[in-house]
């Protein structure tokens, strides 16, 4: 026989951000405690709205299936005396498992003949073991920020105010804090019945959408963005579907009702994104769009509840608005009277942090960092001058009114200031680009001068902060060191930079130690930064499909272009699907571990002596000039192809050749021609990393 389990925590309001995590931990927890258990069942679901986390198991199993195990003990030597007679040590164990002797087994083992115990554990009901079970799944949840409430030690993201716990029409016996489970839930806060009895686990989602609560969130989210499209078409509009936000909508209500509302036309002389930064970050409002992608002066919101008395609801949620524009159009009028350039000078006053400066601080390394960057990716004169101004300025909207009241904004408002400063367009999208990517997914510099800013900014605050020994550990990354470093790999691959990383390293740590004094030498500091970027490189090309041991292969050396890096991964993920790989690698592998006892890579040809080791010589000579233009164009894989002729040559030289004589000389001479070989290959990738 098989029953449902409900199990329902109510709460005060959960936050938003609070839900998507607790969830995926509830089913997890739940999937490994039943698996414990040793608990059958059909389906699992976790559903929740801002008042509730719900457990629903179908086709439970009532009792958990018989335990078999196996107990070794003895051996067969210290278990029966000379006559075969049990000994003290085989009946202890006998009775310590609690079984009789001759229900014990013989087993062969790595290590001898022993004695086994079969031990078996019958299961018990369903219903005495998952009160533990689901109480500890409560204590093992984990919220940022828990709360502690009355006189109890528990700690929750909200105070738990009752609790639904039902197997089959049974109650189960849970008590958690001093809320005892029952088979009472509650409806919608402001509508509904209040208390909603469920006679049973396949009552609770049905009842609870009958008192206003819908507690799937998937079926909640797809009818918010249901209803979001409709009004918007409505209103001769489109909203663009924002997850994130469509997201934390849903996890804000349990009965959703979208409704449209207005503001002054006048607020669309506005830079957009001040309009849509208050109604999508600061009130949850979905903006309406034309179809030319123009704001209209309409905005979607979700209300938790009916359409009664929907229009005082549209009214107050206008008024609210209203109130964050007139701000928003106050700051941006104050800020246009003075120029942007005006604000650099209070970014000496502002701490960057407290052991690499100012912020005006880091705005002269980033000027200087960027220009070097741009040197060396051939800017004109014409764009390292625009780069430097970009540079000079890029901080600059940091202390505006706007930002300060809108740190979202920050960039994208130093573009609308520097375009009404009259400066050049160019410098203008840097300001802007130089944040970019701001989280993964997010668009990347596309402009030559935004990539070169992206990356000095970034660069310095990676270098600095590493140069002092704060590093990300764990989980821990207070300043965003992974993401940033992130942003600088894809940016190079994405926009094919072809650009010294050990280079830049070495510039910014000179910058910055003109400044402050580090903690680490260059060289320390440069050895962890190397190593840094390098797991984030391996991670980029992982989640790129490149297989691991190509990873390895490509990555075998020292990092320093990462572009470069990225082309040889793909070339070389190629030709390891060729023939000629197949047939070159095993040949190759044996080269490259015997070269591995080279002393040095200087062959003599008159120490050539066999046939096939001068003939291997010569071919590698012919294949190494043919390569060499094709390495110097970066066309790693007809590279590849090209060494890969070799493989007939060494497979004769292996067969024919003896390579470990005791003639010294010979030898050296052998593996000498095997090292040169094997380094070459290296310049592409180490192969004997990959996995045949």
């Amino acid at each position: 026989m098989a029953k449902d389990l409900l199990f329902e925590l109510g709460t005060e309001e959960i936050p938003a951000r609070f839900m998507a995590p607790a969830l995926r931990q509830m089913k997890e927890l739940l999937e490994a405690g039943l698996k414990e258990l040793r608990l059958d069942y059909s389906t699992l679901n976790v559903y929740g709205t801002p008042r509730r986390l719900a457990l629903l198991v179908k086709e439970l199993a009532e009792q958990q299936s018989d335990l078999a195990e196996e107990v070794k003990g003895p051996s067969i030597k210290a278990a029966y005396d000379g006559d075969g007679n049990p000994t003290k040590a085989v009946l202890g164990f006998a009775r310590g498992q609690g079984v009789q002797v001759e229900d014990l087994v013989v087993q062969e083992t790595p290590t001898g003949k022993y004695v086994f115990a079969t031990k078996r554990n019958a299961g018990q009901s369903a219903e005495a073991v998952l009160p533990d079970m689901l109480t500890s799944i409560v204590h093992k949840l984990y919220f940022p920020k828990p709360m502690r409430w009355g006189d109890s030690d528990l700690k929750f993201a909200r105070p738990i105010r009752w609790i639904a716990a039902l197997l089959g029409n049974e109650v189960l016996k849970i008590t958690i804090g001093d809320i005892k489970a029952d088979r009472f839930s509650r409806s919608h806060r402001f509508l509904g019945s209040g208390v909603v009895e469920l006679a049973s686990p396949q009552e609770y989602i049905q009842k609870l959408k009958e008192n206003y609560c819908i507690v799937d969130q998937e079926e909640r989210k797809e009818l918010i963005w249901e209803q979001i499209t409709a009004v918007a078409a409505e209103n001769r509009g489109k909203v663009h579907k924002d997850e994130k936000l469509l997201e934390e909508v849903t996890q804000l209500l349990e009965y959703p009702t979208a409704l449209c509302g207005s503001f002054e036309e006048k607020y669309l002389a506005l830079p957009q994104e001040l309009l849509i930064t208050p109604m999508r970050e600061h009130q949850r409002y979905f903006p309406v769009f034309k179809e030319d992608g123009s704001l209209l002066p309409k905005f979607i919101t979700v209300r938790n509840g009916l359409e009664k008395h929907i229009d005082i609801v549209t009214a107050g949620n206008e008024k609210v608005l209203r109130a964050r524009l007139a701000d928003a159009e106050f700051f941006y009028t104050e800020d246009l009277k003075k120029n942007l350039e005006d604000n650099v000078a209070k970014l000496d006053t502002i701490v960057f942090h407290e052991k690499l400066g100012s912020l005006g601080d880091k705005v002269k390394r980033v000027e200087k960092l960027a220009r070097y960057i741009g040197t060396q990716l051939g800017f004109s004169a014409e764009e390292l001058n625009a780069t430097s101004r970009a540079a000079f300025l890029a901080k600059a909207d940091l202390v505006s009114n706007v930002v300060y009241e809108f740190p979202e904004l920050q960039g994208i408002m130093g573009e609308y200031y520097a375009r009404h400063a009259g400066e050049e367009e160019a410098v203008a999208v840097a300001i802007r680009e130089h944040y970019l990517p701001r989280f993964a997914g997010d668009e990347l510099p596309a402009t030559k001068i935004g990539m070169a800013l992206s990356i000095a900014d970034k660069l310095d605050s990676i270098v600095g902060f590493f140069g002092m020994d704060i590093q990300p550990t764990g989980s821990q990354d207070p300043y965003a060191l992974r993401r940033q470093a992130l942003g600088i790999v894809h940016t190079v691959l994405n926009r094919d930079l072809e650009i010294s990383l050990s280079k830049m390293v070495e510039e910014s740590d000179q910058l910055l130690t003109e400044q402050v004094d580090f903690i680490h030498s260059p060289e320390k500091t440069l050895g962890d930064l190397l190593a840094f970027f390098k797991q984030r490189m391996e991670n980029v090309l992982s989640e790129a499909g490149v297989r691991y041991d190509v990873i390895n292969a490509v990555l075998a050396g020292q990092l320093d272009n990462l572009d470069v890096a990225n082309q040889k991964a793909v070339a070389l993920s190629a030709f390891r699907e060729t023939e000629e790989f197949r047939q070159l690698i095993t040949g190759f592998k044996r080269a490259a571990n015997l070269a591995k006892n080279a002393t040095h890579s200087q062959v003599k040809e008159e120490l050539l002596s066999d046939p096939a080791e001068t003939q291997l010589y010569q071919e590698f000579q012919k294949v190494k000039k043919a390569a060499d233009s094709l390495l110097q164009a970066k066309d790693y894989q007809k590279a590849l192809t090209m060494i890969g002729e070799l493989r007939t040559v060494i497979d004769v030289f292996f067969t024919a050749v003896m390579v470990m004589v005791e003639d010294e000389e010979i030898k050296e001479n052998r593996l000498a021609l095997l090292k040169q070989i094997a380094d070459y290959v290296k310049n592409i990738a180490d192969l004997s990393q990959l996995v045949d």
